[in-house]
């Protein structure tokens, strides 16, 4: 077991006080106990405890209402990180969101744009140009008209990594990160995501980082709305819980777009988790759950704004919920809810237009996508394309020495089809579906399609084969 987890249990041990207040506020210390309990019932060499870290949503509200000041999600963190040290996390339940991390670290999606003397960039994350590619934009012109030197940059911050316990990967690759931007002149990085944010302020050493909220507060926005009839509650995400200033900015904001803001009971450093928190919601989304309700319940029907889009996500499907981004720019038609974020698959497609709209009106002297580990990928896609070149060759053999050459002639064929009837065309689809992900060309296949069914179905299911295997090689990418 390593040092900062014994160090952590100890402390914990020694100076919990037992109150209830944390276990009044947390489904998940009310299911398990408060911090003390759970330290000394379970034995913390027990493979068990240290899954059961990954039902906590490491939002810190425990550490928050704490009257002896103690942070038991740092404790939950390290039970985190250990687990990983052996082996037994991540769990299969994770591989959705690493993959989401894995693409906004790759080539595709990653582009660093550093115009002539750079010293700050915007950086929006990966959920904002996803659902909102327009307001990404809007954001960084409108920053740009009065920080005319400011880059932007495309890219993952790796918190999923972060908080699931991969601390050596997010480490590595945070810091990679961080080393390029300081090399190339910036010093500070303006966040719109308050995950990135906490990433930057807790491991940006000499980055300074603020958000775009207090920004915009300081410049106003870029047009004055009129008085909103009805009252708006704010929904402070529990990942930027402690930074007061954050918290004014947004209301500043919120009020010089004619909102009357009104408090929930739950604000500010005392918020809760939307849900999202800790990727519980993907091995015990009944736990996970409760946040949600609970804020549902507090907002009272009133129009919630947020600043997360994790959070306007979430919340939105319960409660109406806007993010204040969408408000800053389209304050009557965001009210109205005619503002609608893109959800999945097209996020990614729209992350993808972004970065080519970048590219086409952003000439700058220092740019760069991110080829992480790009060697190892290349090596491995090099060995698949062999593999498969052999696996055909075999093929091919194995057909003349056993005869089975008669049963490909077109008559035998044509004969065979028949027979088959509408799942000879679904298995050839299907094939040229997945043929794109296995790098296999497409014209042999089209061939074949043509030969099996004929000039005009062949090209009908060709087209439809091609169209669902470039949409799959392109959500796998």
């Amino acid at each position: 077991m390593g040092s900062n987890l014994i160090n952590l249990s100890k402390d914990l041990a020694e100076k919990c006080i037992e109150c209830p207040l944390c276990r009044r506020e947390c489904a998940f210390l009310a299911k398990y106990g408060n911090p003390k309990e759970i330290v000394g019932r379970i034995s913390l060499q027990d493979d068990a405890t240290l899954t059961l870290a990954f039902e906590c949503s490491l939002c810190g509200l425990c550490g928050a209402v704490c009257p002896v000041d103690l942070a038991p999600r740092d404790l939950f963190l390290e039970m985190r990180r250990e687990a990983v040290s052996r082996g037994i996390a991540p769990f299969p339940e994770h591989k959705m969101l690493l993959d989401y991390e894995k693409r906004g670290i790759s080539k595709r999606y990653s582009y660093y744009a550093l115009p002539e003397n750079c010293t700050a960039v915007y950086f929006p994350g990966c959920g904002l140009p996803g659902t909102r590619p327009k307001r990404t934009l809007q954001v960084y012109n409108h920053l740009r008209s009065f920080l005319p030197g400011l880059g932007i940059v495309l890219d993952c911050c790796t918190k999923p990594s972060h908080d699931l316990g991969r601390q050596d990967f997010f480490l590595a690759t945070f810091g990679e990160m961080k080393d390029y931007l300081i090399h190339n002149g910036v010093r500070s990085v303006l966040t719109a995501c308050p995950n990135c944010y906490r990433v930057f302020k807790g491991f940006g050493e000499d980055l300074d980082v603020r958000t775009v909220y207090e920004v915009l507060a300081e410049q106003g926005p870029p047009t004055t709305a009129a008085p909103v009839g009805k009252p708006v509650v704010i929904h402070d995400p529990c990942a930027i819980r402690c930074e007061i200033p954050v918290h004014d900015a947004v209301r500043n904001l919120a009020q010089k777009q004619g909102m009357a803001v009104e408090e929930m009971a739950h604000q500010g450093v005392k918020t809760l988790c939307c849900g999202e928190g800790g990727a519980v919601a993907l091995v015990a989304p009944e736990l996970a759950g409760q946040w949600g309700q609970k804020r549902r319940g507090e907002a009272e029907n009133r129009e919630m704004v947020t600043y997360c889009v994790g959070c306007s996500n979430l919340l939105g499907k319960l409660t109406p919920t806007r993010h204040l981004l969408d408000l800053f720019f389209e304050p009557e038609a965001t009210l109205q809810g005619r503002v609608k974020p893109a959800g999945p698959p097209w996020t990614y497609w729209n992350r993808i237009k972004l970065k080519k709209e970048l590219k086409k009106i952003l000439p700058v002297p220092v740019s760069r996508e991110r080829t992480l580990d790009q060697e190892s990928a290349n090596r491995k896609g090099t060995i698949l394309r062999i593999g498969l070149i052999l696996i055909l060759i075999g093929a091919v053999f194995l057909i003349r020495i056993t005869g089975a050459t008669q049963y490909l002639e077109q008559e035998n064929l044509r004969n065979l089809i028949d027979k088959v009837g509408l799942w000879a065309p679904a298995f050839y689809i299907l094939f040229y579906l997945i043929a794109p992900a296995l790098f296999l060309p497409g014209l042999p296949i089209t061939l074949i399609g043509g030969i099996l069914f004929g000039p005009f179905w062949g090209v009908v299911y060709s087209i439809v084969g091609a169209t669902a295997g470039a949409c799959l090689a392109f959500l796998i990418a």
